[in-house]
């Protein structure tokens, strides 16, 4: 008579074959972490720039109306800044840009910035050297 063996564990063959598997297997699962974390960084520098616009922005909409109607002709036009922006030299500066606004285009030139209403103003912020801006148009009565 034969008995038949039991199968008490795993042959180091298994083991070896399971360890071979997990190593292939995470390199790509390690190189996804990777990838989301840089996004991660990402997403927080987009989302700092945002909050500082939006700041600007709520300053300046603040400010009386008179104040920034000024500035938008002292600075003669929507790609001049306006003394609203930082100081020139550290990266990363916020610029303003203020114009008169031209809403009705009653002189039908299609040109926002001739022909100006009175009682508009454009507002843009920007931050230097980068992608990320916030425009709106601000009237007397706000």
């Amino acid at each position: 008579m034969t008995r038949r063996r039991q199968q008490a564990g795993l042959t180091l063959v298994e083991v070896l074959v399971t360890v071979v598997l997990l190593a292939i297997l995470l390199v790509p699962a390690i190189n996804a972490l990777q990838s989301g974390l840089a996004g991660a960084d990402v997403h927080a520098d987009a989302a700092r720039s945002h909050y500082r616009l939006v700041s600007r922005l709520e300053e300046l909409l603040a400010e009386p109306f008179g104040n920034l109607s000024d500035a938008a002709i002292a600075a003669g036009g929507p790609s001049t800044p306006s003394n609203y922006s930082d100081p020139a030299g550290p990266p990363g500066r916020l610029i303003v840009y203020l114009a008169t606004y031209d809403g009705d285009n009653a002189d039908a030139d299609d040109d926002a910035f001739t022909g100006v209403d009175s009682g508009l103003l454009w507002i843009r912020v920007d931050i230097e050297n980068s992608i990320y801006s916030l425009q709106t148009v601000r009237t007397r009565g706000h």
